[in-house]
């Protein structure tokens, strides 16, 4: 049985999960939700996320949402037959790729969350104003994690120094500020960082994922 992934087509969240499995050269059937209503209903809410909310991975007879949670299953059961290492099996390697996903959780997601929330929902697919103090301020925020990721890719195409989970992760929201913004700036002026998410966006996956 073909694996299946239930969400919305565009969000960072499932798009993350589509990444993983074409990164593992993984075939799946992705259905989209066109209502969200779909995703509220008492089965929907018993039987595969009690939240409402997807992304959802059907495995079989498995089921697991979140999307963080989602792609550490994949690669957790799929990498051992990928051509692609995202998380290694030394420790101390997956430690470090462990941190550096603490870093995309706590300091880098949240600012381009807030960035691409206010330009692509708001703006984009609302057509309403946004909010120029929440972006003024989360570009700032991002400004100042941005310059320490500077200094971390000092030498290095990606964050360990090979491709991971821990890269994968932080190119979602990358690709969401060039293609909806006007805020590339942010990783062009740094040479380091800009060429890291160049690295990430020439990826063979990454160019399925977005195409």
């Amino acid at each position: 049985m073909a694996i299946k992934l239930i969400g919305f087509p565009q969000p960072p969240n499932t798009l993350r999960v589509v990444l993983t499995l074409n990164e593992l050269g993984l075939p799946f059937e992705l259905e989209p939700v066109t209502d969200i209503q779909t995703i509220k209903t008492e089965d929907f809410i018993a039987n595969k996320h009690p939240f409402g909310k997807v992304p959802v991975l059907i495995d079989g007879d498995f089921v697991i949402h979140e999307s963080r949670a989602i792609c550490r299953y994949l690669i957790s059961k799929y990498q051992k037959d990928a051509k692609v290492v995202l998380i290694p099996d030394d420790p101390n390697k997956a430690a470090i790729v462990e941190q550096y996903l603490s870093y995309e959780t706590a300091y880098y997601d949240p600012p381009l969350t807030k960035i691409v929330y206010q330009e692509l929902v708001i703006k984009n697919f609302l057509g309403k104003p946004i909010d120029e103090a929440v972006v003024k301020q989360a570009l700032e925020e991002i400004e100042k994690v941005l310059d320490i990721y500077e200094k971390i890719l000092e030498g290095k195409d990606y964050l360990t120094g090979e491709y991971s989970f821990a890269d994968l992760l932080h190119a979602g929201c990358a690709q969401y500020i060039y293609a909806d913004t006007a805020h590339s700036y942010i990783f062009e002026k740094r040479p380091n960082v800009k060429r890291w998410i160049a690295n990430l966006r020439n990826r063979d996956a990454f160019k399925k994922t977005y195409a």
